[in-house]
């Protein structure tokens, strides 16, 4: 449940009823006061009491730290999550210790838990959140690592005039591929391969 409507004595009993119901700080809602309490001498005339309209903030963000926090709490790791949406885009980012834990082998535990938070929050949404969990900037360091490679591995495919092959790769990290070299006028890319061993293929252009 994301949006409650509650009454109190004053706003701010209300506001405390529906903070503990909805199990947020007041920093995690918004609220709309809907009614007024009766105030002064009406009082002693009038029960009327408070009533508010009260918003989580974007749930998609609630949801992905929760089920994160709850991953690293399982896993020993402290560390601080920041979230935020920008456009179509949940941007979240970790700092602490131990974060190399956390990037793995060639990112792939980041990208494992990435697609679990993925699968979280879009479960029961209609317009689909893309997101990008990232640490200590390795998505910018991994990207620039692609982009020399493609360019390396596109001389390769010239001076050797053969295609080159490269290894498996996630859809994300074939993108970078496919658009590093999509300028490229002596060489295209394709991908070939079934999921999760997909790769990309380096091939010379028709003369």
């Amino acid at each position: 449940m994301f949006l409650i409507e509650k009454t109190g004595k004053t706003i701010e009993e209300a506001l405390r009823f529906a903070l503990i119901e909805l199990e947020a700080t007041e920093d995690e809602v918004n609220y709309e006061v809907i009614e007024e309490p009766a105030k002064g001498l009406l009082k002693i005339f009038s029960a009327k009491e408070a009533k508010i309209k009260v918003t989580l903030k974007e749930p998609a963000i609630r949801i992905a730290e929760e089920f994160l926090n709850d991953i690293l709490d399982k896993m020993s790791i402290f560390a601080k999550v920041n979230s935020e949406i920008v456009g179509k885009n949940l941007n979240i980012k970790m700092e602490g210790k131990d974060m190399a834990v956390l990037i793995g082998r060639r990112g792939q535990t980041l990208d494992s838990l990435q697609y679990l938070i993925s699968l979280v929050v879009n479960k029961d949404r209609e317009d689909y959140l893309r997101v990008i969990l990232d640490t200590e900037n390795y998505r910018n360091k991994r990207k620039e690592t692609l982009e020399k490679l493609a360019h390396k591995l596109a001389y390769k495919a010239r001076k050797m005039r053969k295609d080159i092959v490269l290894e498996p790769m996630n859809p994300y990290e074939r993108r970078i591929i496919h658009s590093t070299l999509q300028s490229n006028n002596s060489v295209s890319t394709r991908s070939q391969g079934e999921e999760p061993y997909r790769k990309v293929v380096i091939f010379l252009n028709k003369r």
